[in-house]
């Protein structure tokens, strides 16, 4: 079985997210996707994020009609901060001989795993699939992720991607571009715009039902 690991806050969920995991899913040739919402995101300790249970369910409705997407609970039933390595660790101990773990990651995200608690250790655990900025030309993933990283990998000519020691690989994979930031949509719903098309339909509708993202004064 060939997995992808896909975590994040998804706070919301939204049509990126599930577009750029198909786009992967179809390159590399998975099985599986798994959604990994964290409990605590390690770049938003001190921030306020929703609920995990609103963010697993929003997850779950989003995931439901595709067999070959999953969420995962592990990065929400691990206490605390809710590191990456701990989390392919967690998948790693559980997968059987033969199978292959891939950890999917925006390429502004990955020019910052020098920072991640562990870095090092990660790299022999599985692959890295390293997902195109939208708008950007950028074939060069550890380009600005620092010495530290570089000096870890040498790049293979023949295959046209980077090799861990370990005989992990970086691939870097060029999506379609679709600008929708989480962000975005937690603005246009508390200044009570449509976030419509910006997310699946089901997820739309859950956060109307709970009030999420809505300002204090909306929620009186």
């Amino acid at each position: 079985m060939r997995t992808g690991l896909f975590g994040g806050a998804c706070d919301p969920i939204h049509w990126g997210h599930l577009r750029s995991a198909e786009e992967v899913s179809e390159t590399v040739g998975l099985d599986h996707v798994v959604f990994i919402p964290a409990s605590i995101p390690p770049h938003k300790r001190g921030q306020t994020t929703t609920p995990a249970r609103d963010r697993l369910a929003m997850g779950r409705l989003a995931v439901a009609k595709n067999p070959c997407f999953k969420v995962s609970t592990v990065g929400m039933k691990r206490p605390g901060v809710s590191y990456s390595i701990d989390t392919v660790r967690h998948f790693v101990q559980r997968k059987h001989r033969g199978d292959s773990l891939f950890f999917i990651i925006g390429l502004d995200a990955f020019r910052e795993i020098g920072s991640w608690k562990d870095f090092a250790d990660i790299f022999p655990l599985c692959d890295f699939i390293v997902t195109s900025r939208p708008g950007s030309k950028d074939s060069d993933p550890l380009r600005g992720t620092g010495v530290a990283v570089k000096k870890l990998f040498c790049y293979d000519f023949k295959q046209r991607n980077y090799r861990h020691g370990s005989g992990s690989r970086i691939f870097l994979i060029k999506l379609t571009d679709i600008a929708i930031s989480a962000s975005e949509i937690r603005g246009l719903v508390k200044e009570g715009k449509s976030i419509r098309y910006l997310v699946p339909l089901q997820v739309e509708n859950y956060i109307k039902k709970h009030g999420l993202y809505r300002n204090r004064r909306e929620e009186r």
